[in-house]
Formats: structure tokens, sequence, C-alpha cells
């Protein structure tokens, strides 16, 4: 059987993220994560005890990571590999279309 990343995107006025959880096994998760606008609050850094790939499959967003000076601006295609604990944040994603993340948690 298969499926399709797009298959069932989320209407693009959420309130919150959507999670979907696409495979999981010891030690690693794949999701898909759709934002329509969201941004984490002020303030609010993730601190993930594991690594996290991630991927910008659709739509553009900005992300902060403590350790540096300004934001990173991805577009579809990019990705990036946090590694366990660094601190990170999301400043903003694109509401139309949809801004779509493939993230990859893998044990550290």
């Amino acid at each position: 059987m298969s499926d399709n990343l797009f298959a069932g995107l989320p209407r693009s006025t959420l309130e919150n993220e959507h999670f979907l959880e696409l495979l999981s096994r010891p030690g690693l998760r794949i999701e898909r994560i759709v934002s329509t606008g969201q941004a984490n609050p002020p303030g609010y850094w993730y601190d993930q005890p594991d690594g996290e790939w991630v991927l910008l499959v659709q739509g553009e967003a900005r992300l902060r990571f403590a350790d540096e000076a300004g934001d990173r601006r991805l577009v579809a295609g990019d990705f990036v590999d946090i590694a366990a604990h660094r601190r990170h944040r999301v400043e903003w994603t694109q509401a139309e279309p949809p801004t779509v993340w493939l993230a990859i948690h893998y044990a550290a």
C-alpha cells in the first residue's frame, strides 16, 4: 500500500500546526507537519532529546537557532539536521500555500 504526503492536507485556517505520524520504530519517528502561519511564542525554544532532520517540502519558513545571530530562511527543498538539545524555534511559516515539513526524529 502507498500513500501521498499531500493527501488530506488540513485547511489553511488551523489555529495550531497539524502533526501526522507516518512511521514509528524504536529510535525513529517520521512525521508530516503542516503549518499555516504559525510560529513559536516569543521566548519559547525547542530543546529536544533526539536529533531531527527536517525537509521543507512546500511553502516557506524561518527557523531560529539559539546559537546563531539571525534567522534561517527555508524554501521548498531546503533541509536541516538539528542535533539533540540544539535550541531552536520557528519564527514564521507561510500560510498559503500551507507549509509542509517532513521531519525525521532519530535517537541521538
